[in-house]
């Protein structure tokens, strides 16, 4: 199995991002042209007009002005559209809210964070490839037993539902710390 093809992570870089403030079409037409590797299909939207609309009016990130998106912003959508697959945005909203804040007000280094998320999702890719074969060579492994006509599709069935139950590990985890963040806020 080719494993490398079902390896689709994009990042928006610091440097890809203007110094400018941009239009919404320009935020979306940035998204599109980072993450267009990651489309299931053509008809797949990274970012749509609408979606930032309701993150902007579910407060899940700070208010834009004069309809322009700055760095921050940008850097802001960037974390929600990584962290949407997993996470409720009402999760999202709980998750980003102090960074939101701090960084309205100017009290804290968005760039810097987001370079450390940046250096992080590297090293997350190079354990995920390795994560990946191994996982790939042991289902082989477990599936030889299995009918020779039927096994190759079952080993891919075999594999999918692994690779599924490890995100769903994954997911819960991050779930929780949301709940520790809330548990967090509330005893302020």
């Amino acid at each position: 199995m080719d494993l490398e093809k079902w390896i689709a992570d994009s990042q928006i870089q610091l440097e890809d991002i203007p110094q400018l403030d941009l239009y919404m079409d320009q935020v979306i037409q940035l998204f599109e042209n980072t993450y267009s590797s990651a489309k299931r299909n053509e008809d797949e939207k990274i970012l749509t007009k609408t979606m930032i609309n309701n993150y902007a009016k579910g407060k899940v990130f700070f208010p834009v002005k004069n309809k322009k998106y700055s760095k921050e912003h940008l850097i802001l959508i960037a974390l929600i559209y990584q962290l949407k697959g997993a996470l409720s945005i009402s999760d999202i909203k709980t998750s980003l809210s102090v960074i939101n804040e701090q960084t309205a007000h100017g009290d804290f280094d968005l760039e810097h964070f987001y370079q450390l998320y940046l250096d992080l999702c590297k090293i997350n890719l190079e354990s995920f490839r390795e994560e990946l074969q191994s996982q790939s060579k042991r289902v082989e492994d477990e599936a030889k037993g299995l009918n020779e006509t039927a096994s190759v599709k079952a080993e891919k069935v075999l594999l999918l539902t692994s690779l599924v139950h490890m995100s769903n590990l994954y997911r819960k985890a991050a779930e929780r710390l949301v709940d520790e963040i809330i548990d967090e806020s509330n005893q302020k």
